[in-house]
C-alpha cells in the first residue's frame, strides 16, 4: 500500500477556501442570503468560524469570493475551444447559447441572491462590483477572441444584450415563467444577433 502524502499548508489553505466557497453557494441556492449565515455555511464546509476569517474578512467577502469561484468554475467548464465552434455566424448563436448555460441554473440562483441583497447591503455591494466586473471583462476578452472578425463595439453591444437578457430570463425561470416562451425569446435574439454579426 502506496504511503499516504501529508498535504502541504498551501494545499490544506486551498481545501478549507474552496469547501467554504462551495459551501456559500449551496446555502445561497437552498436558503437564500438572508438565512445564509457565516456560522450555517462553516458548519456546511466543516470549518471552525476562527479558521474560516483566516480566509474572509466578512460575510460580503466571502460572498463576493464565492460568485467570482462558481462563476470562474462555470466558465472554464463552458467556454469552447475555437475549434469546437461552428464557424461563421452559426459562431454567434453557439455563444449566446453558451451565455444562457452560464447565466442560468445554480450561478443564477446565487447571484440574484446577491444582487437583491447588494441593493441596501453597501459593503456587499462594493465587494461585489469589482467581481462582476473583471468577470464580465475577461468573459468578453475570450469571446473577441473566439469572434475575431466583429468590430468590438458591436462585439460588445452583442455580449451585453445578451448578458442581460440571459438574467432576466434566469430570473423569469425562478418566477416559474412558461420555458416554452424562454426557448422562443432565445431563437429570436440568436437570429437578431447573427443578423448584427453578418453586417461586418
Amino acid at each position: 500500500m502506496p504511503e499516504r502524502r501529508h498535504r502541504t499548508q498551501a494545499e490544506r489553505r486551498a481545501h478549507t477556501r474552496a469547501a467554504l466557497l462551495n459551501a456559500t453557494i449551496t446555502c445561497l441556492v437552498e436558503l437564500g442570503y438572508a438565512r445564509t449565515s457565516v456560522q450555517e455555511i462553516c458548519a456546511r464546509a466543516g470549518v471552525s468560524k476562527g479558521a474560516a476569517q483566516h480566509h474572509f474578512a466578512d460575510k460580503a467577502e466571502l460572498m463576493a469570493a464565492a460568485v467570482e469561484h462558481l462563476t470562474t468554475r462555470l466558465a472554464e467548464r463552458n467556454t469552447p475551444d475555437a475549434t469546437e465552434l461552428p464557424a461563421g455566424p452559426e459562431r454567434v448563436a453557439a455563444l449566446v447559447d453558451l451565455l444562457w448555460r452560464s447565466y442560468s441554473g445554480t450561478l443564477a440562483i446565487a447571484a440574484m441572491e446577491l444582487w437583491i441583497a447588494a441593493r441596501t447591503d453597501p459593503s456587499l455591494a462594493t465587494a461585489m462590483r469589482p467581481v462582476d466586473k473583471a468577470l464580465g471583462r475577461s468573459t468578453l476578452d475570450r469571446i473577441a477572441e473566439l469572434v475575431p472578425d466583429v468590430p468590438r463595439r458591436r462585439l460588445e453591444t452583442i455580449f451585453w444584450l445578451t448578458v442581460n437578457l440571459a438574467r432576466g430570463l434566469a430570473l423569469d425561470a425562478e418566477l416559474g415563467g412558461d420555458p416554452r416562451r424562454r426557448e422562443r425569446l432565445l431563437a429570436e435574439w440568436k437570429r437578431v444577433a447573427t443578423a448584427l454579426y453578418s453586417e461586418t
